[in-house]
């Protein structure tokens, strides 16, 4: 079974229009709401490739029965530490162009307290799991040292994946040994600070990573593909050329089927090829929709992994 921490879970709102013209009116063509979080996506990813999973983070008192209700649609099992407030509201918007603004909210404070406490909770159930990941943003009131005080209580055994920005992203190696590490180009660059622009760019600054004590990165580079390297062996994957709707929430999927890979046992190269499948699979639905099965499938059976 597949452990998820969500400490920031979202209502995406993704606002599909013609053109975005700032400082003018604009007229929405379609709206669409999902109750959702890094993690949570993750874990119901996981449920759609046929894996158990297990969720738990922060939750809100005016919309958690919402999102658990999502959750158990999907055959997700869940126990989340509950806050006063509201949920964040992040807006994906889409334009003709496929171009994506996004507007993030910060959502209610987290009190100390209530931090103890998935602390806690994530210590007593960790144990039964073989894989956890830990994505996303945190919560207002909740400083960075938090990821790594959540991981450092989880049993050595259990393969730790991380997906979430530079600062999130240190303190979890601080604490803990990671398995994974999961950045987009982006915060690859942020967290060198090198600029990439080839294959050979990627594996080098990916070095910094493996050199903190990190045993895995994966770089997602969009409809490029991805990239696997444990410093010794790296893998490139492409992805197949397919009608794109939305690239929300896509970076989780490909974590959900590493971690079904992980389960399964299977080697670097096919680890990656399902990665690349799922995440490009969850590009030609709308909004934050996820991936399903049988186009899955289809794109796995026409993509491969190549070493560099």
């Amino acid at each position: 079974m597949i452990l998820s921490i969500c400490p920031n879970p979202s209502i995406d709102c993704t606002i599909e229009l013609d053109s975005l013209n700032v400082g003018m009116l604009n007229r929405i063509d379609s709206k669409v709401e999902t109750y959702s979080g890094k993690a949570l996506n993750v874990a119901m990813g996981v449920a759609r490739l046929g894996e158990e999973s297990f969720s738990t983070g922060f939750m809100f008192d005016d919309q958690g029965k919402l999102f658990e209700h999502v959750l158990d649609k999907e055959g997700v099992k869940h126990k989340f530490i509950y806050n006063k407030g509201r949920a964040r509201v992040n807006y994906k918007i889409i334009d003709k162009r496929s171009m994506l603004t996004e507007i993030n909210d910060k959502g209610e404070t987290v009190t100390l307290e209530k931090q103890k406490e998935l602390i806690d909770l994530v210590k007593e159930i960790s144990p039964q799991f073989k894989v956890a990941v830990m994505s996303g943003s945190l919560p207002k009131g909740v400083r960075p040292e938090f990821y790594g005080d959540v991981l450092s209580v989880i049993p050595k055994d259990v393969k730790v994946i991380v997906d979430t920005e530079k600062d999130n992203m240190l303190s979890a190696i601080e604490k803990r040994e990671i398995f994974m590490a999961k950045p987009n180009l982006r915060e690859l660059e942020s967290f060198t600070g090198e600029s990439v622009t080839s294959l050979n760019d990627i594996i080098k600054a990916s070095k910094k990573y493996l050199d903190l004590g990190v045993k895995n990165v994966m770089i997602s580079l969009g409809s490029d593909g991805a990239v696997l390297t444990d410093g010794t062996d790296s893998y490139y994957c492409k992805s197949a050329s397919v009608a794109v709707n939305s690239t929300v929430g896509a970076g989780d999927c490909m974590v959900a089927a590493t971690c079904v890979g992980l389960i399964k046992g299977v080697p670097m190269h096919e680890l990656l090829r399902m990665s690349v499948a799922a995440g490009t699979a969850s590009v030609t639905t709308s909004g934050t929709n996820l991936f399903y099965f049988d186009k899955y499938k289809e794109i796995y059976a026409k993509i491969s992994s190549r070493r560099i």
